[in-house]
């Protein structure tokens, strides 16, 4: 679909996991990646000479598959206990620092929980002095980080803290050590397993008794060490102070972030309200440890779960009320205003009702009616609504816990964010906006207010100095870079653009592109009453695409109904080994119908296609723009090239990896791996890895590897002497996992493959998820975004790490603050110097073919993203071989 239809093209049915055990990939009938080779091939020229090249495209043999329909959500049994009796949910403990006990096995109990920083940069000798590059024009950048100074150098003392006979609900857990304040005193901090402590007790190990409801339970101390209140090592205590802060200036936690529900912003005539509110997290800088703040808002909307199913059901008139109450509420998120906590729902369980009794941790049964009355005061008046099931909160790097199964009352539920009939409102859309997208100058008034009021409130200031910190006034101001224009090469031509606003696609349309293939043989799937559109697109197409240097001829028109199986009954009919293109009309943006075509023509019958939604084509001001896109996308579906631009290394294959997780329906997850096989970085191969749900770090790298490599020497008769990679959706919890795993699975499969040949890797971690803001001062002393290509590398980065910020894409003026991407090279035999690995990173960002722009992050992290949410979203299972060495998933 052309921009970002695909992206919108997502239905209200919602798949749960299914019951059974989990099983190899192949006893499901599901293809897997061959096993890596142990034996590297004797010569990649050898291979090539056998005839052992990948499949061309045009050589398809199609796997006539039956499709795989889309599955109701399965009914979840009844829970063991209500949501009240069930331990705190995962996001509320990582949130509190308290996520140890959620996890903590028996074995576990006296475990040191500290946190690991993993020191990148002391193998990396040729950073070891400094990591600060010098190219580019110097700026004076603001950014939203305010500094956290230690007062004395006193030390602070960690203890593990372990119970017996164990407990694990968390709450109850704290409740029992509040018990001990002659002892611990009244400033302590504590994560679920351990306690930090501005004092010691006096004894290496302590045992005392805690009794809560004349329930005696033994609590032993054991002290882990000694800290500097500096020490990476507090960042997670820290943290939990600074919540308990924000909870003593009336914000109320929702998630990880706090929100102040008196100054909520309520717009009836759209039924929504927003609670503004703030993200903060204390962060260890160059310069020490920095408290980042940034705004964020919470969209409630003015009805409950129950409110939803009551309108269904009237609507529904006869039809079957609960498959349309299941779509609509199923995966959607509700908030419950008496824990301010929110759910996902994953089920609905019609058998029962709040009169329905549960069993309580101690034994008692009781009725949710009378529990919301007793636990909060809460009175629920509706009995005849059934029960919403949410299985907990899901984090991929925990997906092997087993989450207790939550009942939620509907009435007491809360809807929060957007349907897809709300996004296409244009109206409530710009009045969110207008409220919610801040710009430089505006975010940074209200955050400096936010800091202004935690140096002014008494309550902060006495905790702050029970630790022996402060908050310096005013944020971090420092130096930064922007790095000169990137050249693009079009055809024989270079093309200027304005470089501050990242885009050059008006420049480039009447040039001809780096490489055009002609679309020769090609379909127009098209519903009926939409002949008159389809043909108007393929004139439009056919009008914009001479001076691209491609020819379209006049393509099949056919007509089929709105349904997966009329359109496949079309596609068997009448596309053959020729067709190279398959476009479709599409009058809705259903997400079945689109993945039942992309399933069939990915899979079973391997054709690249087009999807396009009629709602596109009726915009009346820009049909040619539109037509001009679509020819564009076409073209690299179909193998073509649009531009490239000088990379200034020579014969280095560049490689993203990033995976993605369907935290809704907690399926599988995908490892999405693309690579360059020549060297302007025009031509990719791509295939991706189905892992277990959760899985974040990817086994099957050699295999991709072995294939890359091979198209490469097919291209270019040599193999790369160096190795790019751009790996993004790493957490800093995993990089020594990613070292352990990834990087050594690739550098051991390197050094066989290549049998003593040099060759030399370098590993990125790409991390957009980040709160780090930066702004620039303009004439009259109004903040605003730093330009396309601003590089910081000092001051807010981390000491131990081999790291920058780029920012690297554009905004427009007025439409809020730009979000920088963080990259942390964690090895480089390569030994890249920062100018070189900046420049290379940046330029790398205009290489994405779906957009004549800059993109926020290097070119192959965004195709491997593009290629695992397809086959996450849509396909569910490898796409056929023939169609890995062509952009189809753009």
């Amino acid at each position: 679909m052309t921009g970002r239809a695909r992206v919108h093209a997502r239905g209200r049915r919602r798949d749960t996991p299914s019951s059974e055990p989990a099983q190899p990939e192949a006893t499901r009938g599901c293809p897997v990646p061959r096993v890596p080779r142990t034996d590297p091939p004797l010569s990649f020229a050898d291979l090539v000479r056998r005839g052992t090249a990948a499949q061309q495209p045009h050589q398809i043999q199609p796997r006539l598959q039956p499709l795989t329909g889309v599955r109701h959500v399965s009914g979840a049994g009844p829970p063991a206990g209500a949501e009240a009796t069930s331990q705190p949910s995962e996001e509320h403990q990582l949130a509190s620092g308290s996520q140890g006990s959620l996890l903590r096995k028996k074995t576990d109990v006296g475990r040191d929980y500290r946190d690991f920083v993993v020191n990148t940069r002391q193998n990396l000798v040729h950073v070891r002095e400094s990591t600060k590059g010098t190219q580019g024009s110097p700026v004076m950048l603001f950014s939203n980080h305010v500094r956290l100074k230690s007062c004395s150098q006193r030390h602070l003392y960690k203890y593990n803290v372990t119970y017996t006979p164990d407990i694990e609900d968390g709450r109850k857990r704290e409740a029992f050590l509040s018990e001990l304040e002659k002892l611990l005193g009244n400033r302590c901090v504590y994560d679920g397993n351990s306690l930090l402590l501005p004092h010691s007790l006096g004894e290496t190990k302590k045992e005392v008794v805690s009794k809560l409801k004349n329930e005696p339970v033994k609590i032993t101390f054991e002290l882990s060490r000694e800290l500097q209140t500096t020490s990476p090592d507090c960042l997670r205590y820290y943290n939990i102070l600074f919540k308990k802060m924000l909870e003593k200036m009336d914000l109320n936690q929702i998630g990880r972030n706090y929100y102040n529900k008196n100054k909520k912003a309520e717009f009836n005539e759209h039924r929504l309200e927003i609670w503004p509110g703030y993200v903060t997290s204390i962060l260890p800088c160059e310069i020490g440890l920095t408290l980042c703040a940034d705004v964020s808002h919470k969209l409630l909307r003015m009805e409950t779960a129950y409110d939803l199913i009551s309108h269904t059901r009237e609507e529904a008139r006869g039809e079957d009320a609960k498959e349309k109450i299941l779509r609509k509420l199923v995966g959607s998120s509700v908030l419950t205003k008496y824990n301010n906590r929110t759910y996902r729902v994953d089920d609905i369980i019609w058998e029962m009702s709040p009169s329905s009794t549960f069993t309580k941790s101690d034994g008692s049964e009781i009725s949710f009616v009378d529990y919301y009355k007793e636990r909060y005061g809460t009175v629920v008046t509706t009995l005849n609504q059934p029960l919403l099931i949410t299985k907990g909160k899901w984090k991929k790097s925990r997906q092997d816990t087993t989450h207790q199964p939550i009942m939620l009352v509907p009435e007491l539920c809360h809807l929060t964010g957007l349907t897809d009939d709300m996004r296409k409102d244009y109206r409530m859309m710009r009045d969110l906006c207008t409220h919610t997208r801040m710009d430089p100058e505006r975010r940074q008034r209200k955050l400096l207010t936010f800091v202004d009021a935690l140096r002014k409130n008494n309550t902060v200031q006495k905790e702050l100095r029970d630790w022996n910190l402060e908050l310096e006034a005013g944020f971090l101001s420092f130096s930064g870079r922007t790095l000169q224009d990137v050249r693009i090469h079009q055809g024989r031509r270079m093309v200027r653009f304005d470089n501050h606003k990242a885009d050059w696609s008006k420049n480039t349309r009447e040039v001809p592109l780096l490489r055009a293939v002609s679309l020769d043989h090609w379909l127009i799937v098209y519903t009926k009453g939409n002949y008159g559109t389809a043909l108007t697109l393929q004139q439009n197409l056919q009008k914009v695409t001479p001076k691209m240097g491609v020819t379209v001829r006049n393509a099949k028109l056919l007509e089929a109904d709105d349904t997966v199986q009329s359109y496949i009954r079309t596609l068997e009919k009448h596309a053959s080994q020729n067709t190279q293109m398959v476009l479709f009309l599409l009058p809705t943006d259903n997400k079945e119908i689109y993945d039942g075509i992309k399933r069939y023509l990915c899979i079973n019958y391997p054709i690249p296609s087009q999807c396009v939604l009629k709602r596109t084509l009726d915009r009346p001001k820009t049909p040619v723009t539109i037509a001009t896109k679509i020819a564009l996308q076409m073209n690299c579906k179909l193998g073509g090239a649009l531009w490239k631009v000088d990379i200034g290394l020579q014969n280095a294959m560049f490689i993203g990896i990033d995976c993605f997780h369907d935290i809704e329906r907690r399926r599988k997850s995908v490892a999405g791996f693309v690579a360059s096989i020549d060297p302007d970085l025009t031509r990719w191969f791509s295939q991706c890895i189905i892992q277990q749900s959760g899985q974040e770090l990817v086994k099957g790298l050699t295999t991709c590897l072995y294939t890359a490599l091979k198209l490469w020497y097919e291209q270019n008769s040599s193999l790369p002497r160096s190795i790019i990679v751009y790996r993004d959706g790493v957490g800093d919890g995993q990089l020594q996992a990613l070292i352990d795993q990834e990087v050594k699975q690739m550098e051991s499969y390197l050094e066989n493959a290549y049998r003593g040949q040099k060759v030399r890797l370098t590993f990125i971690v790409v991390k957009k998820r980040i709160n780090t803001r930066f702004f620039i001062e303009k004439d009259g002393g109004r903040l605003n975004n730093p330009s396309p290509g601003t590089v910081i590398d000092l001051k807010v980065t981390r000491t131990e790490w081999y790291d920058f910020f780029i920012v690297s894409q554009s905004v427009r003026e007025g439409t809020g603050a730009v979000s920088p991407t963080h990259y942390n090279v964690i090895h480089d035999t390569l030994q890249l110097s920062p100018d070189a690995v900046q420049g290379l990173t940046y330029k790398l960002c205009h290489m994405y073919y779906n957009f004549s722009g800059i993109i926020r992050v290097p070119a192959p992290c965004h195709y491997a993203h593009k290629l695992a949410y397809l086959v996450g979203q849509s396909l569910h299972q490898q796409p056929h071989e023939s169609l890995s060495k062509s952009l189809f998933y753009l």
